[in-house]
């Protein structure tokens, strides 16, 4: 049998998220194999499937690229359907272009499924358009993680030319990050919004300023979480913490 493999984003979290294309392929696969933030709501489209966890997280045992990709092409030979279950889009630090090239160089059909990627999500959930009219016309979506033996990223520089930064994978490198930052000439007053779990029930909100990251970084409670700076987030900030200072006075 010479199946096809499916790279589908799961999106951000919520089920309802999930694109219509998405859920009909889990649907019909044979075999899913998916990262470690995928919710089992999402798993659960697929009750026939065999469900292999190949999940990456920082800190924590994760399943080797290479393996991964010697998977995917061993299960196209004995699945019709193989589905890559893939957190946020797969094309946005997902790796995926890793995977597309083994297949093909292995004939073997491979197709994309996009997904909400969690920067917009984050942007949903707090209400705030990364880009507005005379405020911020670029965005830049960033990562300082490289993997071992990778060259150096030069999202420092990235970040520095946008109006507005979603950095992804950030959280747990906060204090480095705010000091790069600090250093390239960003102001310690730019606003900064934390956002985890976005789209999730259990979604919330940091609000505070790049001087504050490190600080806001330790409040959050271990779920995938995303880094968004900019002007265009100073009212959002402002609403924020409006209640906190009511309470005060009230007191």
């Amino acid at each position: 049998m010479s199946g096809r493999v499916y790279l589908v984003g799961a999106g951000p979290g919520a089920v309802d998220l999930l694109t219509l294309r998405g859920a009909r392929l889990l649907g019909a696969a044979g075999i899913v194999f998916h990262d470690a933030l995928v919710p089992a709501e999402i798993l659960a489209l697929a009750p026939q499937a065999q469900k292999v966890p190949v999940g990456k997280r920082c800190g924590r045992h994760s399943t080797t690229q290479r393996f991964i990709n010697k998977r995917l092409a061993d299960a196209a030979r004995t699945h019709e359907v193989v589905v890559r279950l893939k957190g946020g889009d797969p094309m946005l630090f997902g790796r995926a272009q890793e995977e597309i090239e083994y297949l093909q160089q292995r004939d073997i059909p491979v197709e994309v499924v996009p997904g909400v990627t969690a920067a917009l999500a984050a942007a949903a959930q707090t209400r705030v358009s990364l880009t507005q009219r005379g405020i911020a016309r670029s965005v830049a979506f960033v990562t300082p993680r490289v993997g071992q033996g990778a060259a150096p990223s030069s999202w420092l520089d990235a970040a520095c030319a946008a109006d507005t930064v979603a950095i992804y994978m950030g959280a747990g490198d906060a204090p480095a990050i705010a000091r790069a930052l600090l250093d390239a000439g960003k102001p310690a007053s730019t606003p900064v919004l934390v956002v985890e779990n976005a789209s999730r029930e259990d979604g919330s909100t940091l609000t505070g300023t790049l001087a504050e990251l490190p600080l806001l970084a330790e409040r959050l409670g271990g779920g995938a979480a995303m880094i968004l700076l900019g002007e265009v987030l100073r009212p959002a900030a402002a609403v924020a913490e409006q209640p906190t200072k009511r309470k005060a006075q009230a007191r």
